[in-house]
């Protein structure tokens, strides 16, 4: 299999900068990027290309960075967040709460939810869907105190890293990894171990980041690599040439170089970005864009990388499916 050449190269001067909003010239920059942003996405949309993933395998992009992986009956998600609360209703006092009902109408039968870390745009939905598939999940220690406090410890394993995990057809390890430091380019948001103990105190500043993972899964010859959020622990990457990376981008712009450090590591064939839409916004609504995250200036790091990778766009919750049986 060809893999993609790289070079080291400045990357291009970042296209967004801090918009000025409540101006016009504010507004104006804003609607230019997000116009950008529609094109790029339809530029790179999965369907416009002859790539195929392996028979029978499914991905489906939830979101956020939440993924759903399926193959001969087993269903993975990845961080899913489906719920997403409105802005003011993320930021009010009172504790955020899944949609049950939402998530019983999108998902399958699920067989195994993976975490890469607490935030709650990536563990609020967890317990529920655990709790409604009889699902285990395997992340951090935050997250097994999250699924204690809803009664579901026996359902949470916490992971160690580089250790393999057998879910059906799927083999799954966790690399250590690193959030980005999203408040001024100084400081994890909601930093440290969730240490919540009553449903009512789940507020969004409850859900702390814990230990922060990367996740590789093998399945159908091929391999996967699910970064959650946009910074990493370079050394401790020890996997490369992936078919498929799933790249969350938002909060890049706080990490040195992030995305010519981990595509150099990962030396991946297919690049599937996500965590660039408005998750404030319901998840089946019109596609939104959150501000300053530039998809189109993302894929302009890429191309600055190497002119060689592939970039592959999904909506959420289109599914690229494998074309036959699997």
């Amino acid at each position: 299999m060809v893999r993609p050449r790289l070079w080291q190269a400045p990357l291009p001067a970042c296209m967004g900068t801090v918009m000025k909003l409540g101006t016009l010239q504010g507004l104006l920059a804003r609607g230019s990027r997000h116009a950008n942003d529609l094109s790029c996405l339809a530029a790179h949309d999965v369907e416009r290309f002859e790539d195929a993933l392996p028979p029978g395998l499914e991905l489906e992009w939830l979101g956020t960075a939440g993924f759903r992986l399926g193959y001969q009956g087993t269903q993975l998600l990845i961080d899913p967040y489906l719920t997403r609360p409105s802005l003011a209703a993320t930021f009010a006092r009172g504790p955020l709460r899944p949609d049950a009902a939402l998530l019983a109408r999108l998902l399958p039968r699920i067989d195994a939810v993976l975490v890469g870390h607490t935030h709650f745009d990536h563990a609020l939905d967890v317990p529920v869907i655990a709790q409604q598939h009889a699902a285990r999940v395997y992340g951090a220690r935050s997250l097994v105190h999250l699924m204690g406090l809803h009664g579901l410890a026996a359902q949470a394993v916490e992971v160690e890293p580089r250790r393999v995990y057998a879910i059906g057809p799927f083999e799954v390890s966790f690399v250590e990894s690193t959030h980005s430091k999203l408040i001024a380019g100084l400081a994890v948001p909601f930093d440290g171990e969730f240490t919540c103990n009553h449903l009512d105190g789940l507020r969004t500043s409850a859900f702390r980041c814990g230990q922060v993972w990367g996740i590789h899964i093998a399945v159908a010859g091929v391999t996967f690599y699910h970064q959650g959020s946009a910074d990493l622990l370079d050394d401790r990457i020890e996997h490369r040439g992936i078919d498929y990376f799933l790249c969350g981008i938002a909060g890049r712009g706080f990490a040195r170089d992030y995305t010519r450090r981990v595509l150099s590591r990962l030396e991946p064939r297919v690049i599937i970005p996500h965590h660039f839409d408005d998750f404030f916004r319901p998840v089946d609504a019109s596609l939104g864009f959150s501000l300053n995250v530039n998809l189109g200036g993302f894929l302009d790091e890429v191309r600055a990388v190497s002119g060689d990778f592939r970039v592959r766009t999904l909506r959420p919750l289109q599914t690229w499916a494998g074309a036959g049986r699997g």
